[in-house]
């Protein structure tokens, strides 16, 4: 049940209108740039603000966005500058474990191996041991995501200098096998890995960059349930990269990912077995404002079909985003007792913004329109955080 880039990226595509518009008919790739009706730069855009990359060393400050047509050209070239730093200052070497059959003990002696095979009739030993190598998971990562990205850049000088560079790195001994992402995410760095922890940032994105591309090629993408999952915390994290970039200079907090617990007064032994965690997407918290706003990203149609009317808001997310609310108020925590929320939904081509105060708490439906320009994505996105001027209300 694996195709190929193109193929795939035609069922994402499909499923990226399903999920954002609800529409029945599957969408292709087109030739000048679109994934479904989403400009491909804008998937890209959305991986940058999810990226790593984007919150280390101020890179986030430097304009990448402004020009995601050229987003994997200015990748590459950050993946490329970060290796040749490393290459010049040697790359990190690590230990990797080894069985050998040797001609004198090194590290522990494999007594079962060695009488199984006889070793000690030829004068060998059985051994088990550490070995320092620049063959690591790290860099097999860096060098595999040079050869992946060679292939979308635009620019031949650029595709030429991460080919060369990859082949450098195989010359040194790094071997072509990529580890993958659950190896990766296993990965630690230390206080001497800064420049590291950078080469790899950059890896990781130029390896999503290679993806959502119309041509075809060797990559490979998961199967469709998975590409909708992919899709939902590419929006997700993205959301909270970008918060986290922009705001965080403009004193607010921003916590992605983190947990609320429920006011409980009383329990039975076996609830907290089965009571659901209250799990945020973000919360940004301003306290010289006394401003808190809990996010909840959903990459769904901001509206649905109800009973009695056309268009009607989905209750379920409506009562979640109200329960994030209510069951923090009276902690003694002033930025939940005023805090408001937000519900953002991806958007093609509609816009919403809509607002209900609810027992004190400013609830805010929102939506983001995919496929505006970058800078009008942006200003969308802090717009959502300002305040709130005025409610009208209705009869």
């Amino acid at each position: 049940a694996r195709r190929s880039t193109k193929g795939n990226c035609t069922a994402d595509a499909g499923l990226v209108m399903n999920a954002v518009a609800e529409e029945a008919e599957s969408a292709s790739a087109s030739a000048d740039g679109f994934i479904g009706r989403i400009p491909v730069r804008n998937i890209w855009l959305l991986m940058l603000y999810a990226s790593d990359l984007f919150r280390t060393q101020g890179i986030g400050k430097i304009g990448l966005e402004d020009s995601p047509d050229e987003l994997p050209d200015l990748v590459a070239e950050i993946l490329a500058h970060a290796v040749e730093v490393r290459q010049r200052r040697r790359l990190s070497l690590g230990y990797r474990s080894r069985d050998a059959a040797l001609n004198r003990v090194r590290g522990r002696i494999d007594v079962l191996a060695t009488e199984r095979h006889q070793l000690l009739d030829r004068g060998l030993v059985a051994c088990r041991f550490d070995e320092l190598t620049i063959d690591t998971p790290r860099n097999r990562f860096v060098r595999a995501a040079l050869e992946s990205v060679s292939r979308v850049v635009r620019r031949k000088d650029v595709a030429h200098r991460c080919r060369s560079l990859a082949s450098g790195m195989k010359a040194m001994g790094v071997s072509g096998d990529a580890p993958t992402r659950a190896q990766m995410s296993t990965d630690r760095f230390g206080r001497n890995d800064v420049d590291d922890q950078f080469m790899v940032a950059a890896a990781k994105l130029a390896f999503d960059l290679a993806l959502p591309t119309e041509a075809s090629g060797a990559n490979v993408l998961s199967l469709p349930d998975r590409e909708a999952t992919w899709v939902r915390r590419l929006f997700e994290r993205a959301m909270g990269g970008f918060y986290d970039v922009v705001l965080s200079p403009r004193g607010w907090r921003v916590l992605c990912g983190g947990t609320m617990g429920w006011q409980i007064e009383q329990k039975t032994a076996g609830i907290e077995k089965i009571l659901p965690t209250m799990r945020t997407d973000v919360v940004l918290d301003h306290p010289s404002s006394g401003r808190r706003i809990v996010i909840d990203t959903k990459f769904t149609s901001i509206v649905t079909t109800g009973w009695y009317r056309e268009e009607t808001l989905r209750s379920g997310y409506v009562y979640q985003i109200y329960a994030y609310l209510r069951s923090q108020v009276g902690r003694g925590e002033a930025l939940a007792d005023c805090a408001s929320g937000l519900l953002l939904h991806p958007a093609i081509g509609q816009r919403v913004d809509e607002t209900v105060v609810i027992q004190g708490h400013h609830i805010r439906f929102a939506t983001v329109n995919l496929t505006a320009s970058p800078a009008d994505i942006r200003s969308q996105l802090l717009r959502l955080c300002e305040p709130i001027q005025s409610v009208t209300t209705g009869s």
